[in-house]
């Protein structure tokens, strides 16, 4: 019983550093040593920009005024706002802008974005279609550094950078350097082949590789990219191409979004089975060491937690690693229950790191119990 205690400590233990040390280091030495150049040229294919809503009355008219600031020629540009079981009048805001090139699709009662994206996608008239959501504002030259990459025939997706607007509290500069941590390695992984994952603030597609989506599919930023990679074409990270979003400030209004990204990653292994496949799926290793790998970190971390507890007299490993995380602990504690010692990096990185994989096993219960948000 021991041995098969201290056997998987050590598998957890590894696979633990494998997912934040060694993966990352490992693709970072690859996009270094052996970097894959993109042809980037510049271009102008007519675009559709497609943009799902729920209930943003709010935000459509800054965002509808954002897009005309985009620098690419207004004859090759249409805007389709799919208004999902809006009930804030978001439609009629829309209609309001006296832009010839917005059209308003208004779907009573809710479809689910995956249905919105299908039926926008089937109406689009553009060669290109570019995804973005209603709350960010994207940069005015995004848009052309984005299709620029589509000059190299082995592109097929184009994802953009995703920036913080702000951060007014520790969670959120918490999540900022999370984000910034995220998006070396999409890079990396971009220079090297492939990315795995875009952000639904910003990315564009070929239209011909766009194939419609399960109706019950959460996450289209995940699925459209992966499935273009099956196809043999590449998924790019455009850094150059900028969206700025405002970040959640603390953790309760971080969680619902959570959930629901970590619900997705899991529905998505029942909807694309095939991505389990190191036969099907070209970057089958990037996939599981950046996004599985990922959900099963906090039960790693309390498997690793429980072997350190049991074998903390027979092994000094096990007590060194008991010892660390016990640190670690103390330092969440001590920053949910006086949150001024958040400005001390280690305690908001620790609270961060917390929170995060707390959501994660809160979603795996979820999605195990059948609980799923909707696909949205």
């Amino acid at each position: 019983m021991s041995s098969l205690a201290y056997a998987a400590f050590l598998a957890s233990s590894w696979l633990l550093a494998y997912v934040f040390v060694g993966y990352p280091v490992g693709i970072l030495l690859l996009a270094r040593l052996s970097p894959r150049r993109v042809d980037k040229q510049p271009l102008t294919p007519s675009v559709s920009v497609i943009m799902v809503v729920q209930n943003g009355a709010a935000y459509i008219q800054s965002k509808l005024a954002n897009l005309d600031t985009l620098n690419y020629p207004q004859d090759r540009l249409e805007i389709i706002v799919v208004c999902d079981g809006c009930r804030d009048g978001t439609a009629a805001l829309a209609r309001q802008s006296g832009d010839p090139r917005v059209r308003v699709i208004d779907y009573v009662p809710r479809r689910g974005k995956a249905v919105c994206l299908n039926s926008a996608v089937a109406r689009a008239r553009g060669d290109v279609l570019m995804l973005t959501e209603v709350r960010q504002k994207l940069a005015p030259i995004a848009l052309r550094e984005l299709v620029a990459n589509l000059a190299d025939p082995m592109v097929g997706v184009v994802g953009g950078e995703l920036l913080p607007a702000n951060n007014e509290t520790a969670f959120a500069e918490g999540v900022d350097a999370y984000w910034r941590y995220e998006k070396k390695i999409r890079l990396a992984e971009s220079r090297s082949g492939s990315t795995i994952g875009v952000s639904n603030a910003l990315y564009v597609i070929r239209r011909e590789l766009y194939e419609p989506l399960p109706p019950a599919t959460m996450l289209d930023d995940l699925l459209v990219p992966m499935r273009v990679i099956a196809r043999g074409r590449r998924v790019i990270f455009e850094p150059r191409a900028l969206a700025w979003d405002r970040l959640v400030q603390h953790p309760e209004e971080d969680r619902e979004r959570r959930i629901h990204n970590f619900v997705g990653h899991c529905q998505l292994i029942r909807l694309a089975p095939w991505l389990l496949s190191p036969q099907d799926n070209p970057v089958w290793l990037r996939f599981v060491s950046h996004k599985l790998l990922r959900l099963a970190t906090p039960w790693l971390l309390l498997t690793v937690a429980v072997m350190s507890a049991l074998l903390v007299r027979r092994h000094p490993a096990c007590a060194v690693t008991l010892a660390l995380l016990l640190a670690g602990a103390c330092l969440v504690a001590a920053g949910r229950l006086q949150p001024t010692l958040t400005r001390w990096l280690p305690v908001r990185l620790a609270v961060t790191f917390f929170y995060l994989n707390l959501f994660s096993a809160q979603a795996l219960v979820a999605f195990a119990r059948n609980r799923g948000s909707l696909p949205w």
